[in-house]
């Protein structure tokens, strides 16, 4: 059992260490990556292979206070036809680089408030979607959805056009908390939203909820926890609230007096563990639970949980395409991220080219680092044979690196000649552990806590 003297003494509480979505992580980008790279990426694609769409869509009628995405308020909607259109050029320009049978297997609408969208443009967008690349069989179409931003005429759109899944947000479901990250959204919008979603055929639903918001409390939280589950999602993503304000000026407004301090961040994270593994969800990953039957258990249960820049995910394909302001593709070459502001990347786009500014060309030590990060964020275990099939490096090496870094934990991970595990009470640190694997310089960027 390890005490919480033993976290503090291993820096548990003082932390601030990437999220791991990517590796090398975004910050470390560069502007080596331009427009040509990612044309001739695409092209290499192979022959009827499944590859994965993001769209990005970063408006929000309100700008919640404790969000540190890319996104921007609007007084009104008339700069989102200008976007869309831009995003269907920016389809047409992969069209004619794609080998012939590729195909659609994963796409993801997120944003910002992609439920922003009215039924024509859902509908219009979603069409261009499909003319650039024919949907795989057992495809999956997942949408994020406000509460607050959505009605029965677009989640009937949704439906029409193919969605299998919803990513609903709440965060907390207290009232004075919703004052003070700017989100007011009441458990009766939030209902209406999951049994509209029900009603339209729709039966694979997430919940994301943020710890370590201002004046959180395990009373409070316990009370949130307790309506989510009335709303029996299938899987919940339990994120730490990132306070960067220096990133995201809108954190600004929040009282930073009011937030948890670090020992009471990791209560709220266990609290919420406890009630969840009490009410039949399991444990996947560092942040996300979910039902026995959901493909994501059964993915954590066979090794075939994946991260990207969503978090974790079924999605086993190396091929991630990113459109809008500021999204970023994964290739097996290398990341490629568009221009971050809207404007600049519509001016790109006009161009007749690609909105690329930056990104990272992966080398051999990338992707060796790469994978045993993601085993660890995955699995909590990273297994010598699998590293060294993958890659150019002898057991003894990886041997001796799984040793030095349980000797900086105070010998608490269990290594072996088979590989290396972080047992279940040592998993608070595992973010910690994966940046002992990382070769960059981090010294000099912000990230958020540990826990």
């Amino acid at each position: 059992m390890i005490r919480t003297t033993q976290l503090e003494r291993l820096g548990l509480f003082d932390a601030k260490v990437p999220r791991y979505t990517s590796y090398p992580t975004a910050p470390h980008f560069n502007a080596d990556i331009s427009a040509s790279d990612v044309r001739n990426w695409i092209t290499e694609i192979p022959r009827n292979t499944q590859i994965s769409l993001y769209i990005h869509i970063p408006f929000c009628r309100r700008l919640c206070w404790f969000c540190a995405c890319r996104t921007q308020g609007l007084p009104n909607l008339s700069p989102l036809t200008g976007y869309i259109e831009r995003l269907k050029k920016e389809l047409a320009l992969i069209r004619s680089s794609l080998s012939k049978g590729v195909s659609l297997g994963h796409l993801h609408l997120g944003g910002g408030t992609p439920t922003i969208l009215n039924v024509g443009q859902i509908k219009s967008l979603m069409a261009h979607i499909f003319d650039t690349l024919p949907v795989s069989k057992n495809a999956e179409i997942s949408v994020e959805i406000d509460p607050t931003e959505v009605d029965e005429g677009r989640i009937a759109a949704l439906a029409e056009i193919g969605m299998t899944r919803a990513s609903i947000g709440i965060q907390d479901f207290d009232p004075d908390i919703q004052a003070a990250i700017g989100r007011i959204q009441g458990f009766d919008t939030t209902k209406r939203a999951f049994d509209l979603l029900r009603s339209a055929g729709i039966r694979s639903l997430n919940a994301d909820l943020v710890y370590g918001l201002p004046m959180q409390t395990s009373a409070r939280l316990t009370e949130t926890l307790y309506k989510l589950l009335s709303l029996a999602p299938d899987r919940i993503a339990l994120f730490g609230y990132a306070h960067v304000p220096w990133m995201a000026r809108r954190q600004k407004l929040i009282d930073q007096t009011a937030l948890p301090n670090p020992q009471a961040r990791l209560r709220l994270f266990q609290t919420a563990q406890q009630i969840f593994k009490s009410d039949g969800y399991e444990s996947i990953g560092i942040d996300h639970f979910a039902l026995p039957n959901d493909t994501m258990t059964l993915a954590s249960h066979t090794g075939k949980l994946f991260r990207n820049f969503q978090g974790y995910t079924t999605d086993a394909s190396k091929f991630l395409i990113g459109f809008g302001a500021s999204a970023i593709s994964k290739f097996p070459q290398g990341y490629a991220q568009n221009a971050a502001v809207t404007s600049e990347y519509s001016k790109l786009i006009d161009t007749g080219d690609m909105a690329t500014v930056r990104g990272h060309k992966l080398t051999n030590r990338d992707r060796l680092n790469s994978d045993i990060i993601a085993a660890l964020l995955c699995q909590f275990q990273v297994r010598i044979a699998e590293i060294c099939e993958n890659h150019d490096i002898q057991p003894a090496a990886v041997l001796e690196l799984f040793e030095r870094v349980n000797m900086r934990f105070e010998n608490l991970l269990q290594v072996t000649e088979t590989g290396l595990i972080i047992p279940s009470e040592a998993r608070p640190l595992t973010r910690m552990i994966a940046r002992e694997f990382d070769q960059y310089n981090s010294t000099q960027i912000s990230y958020s806590a540990a826990i």
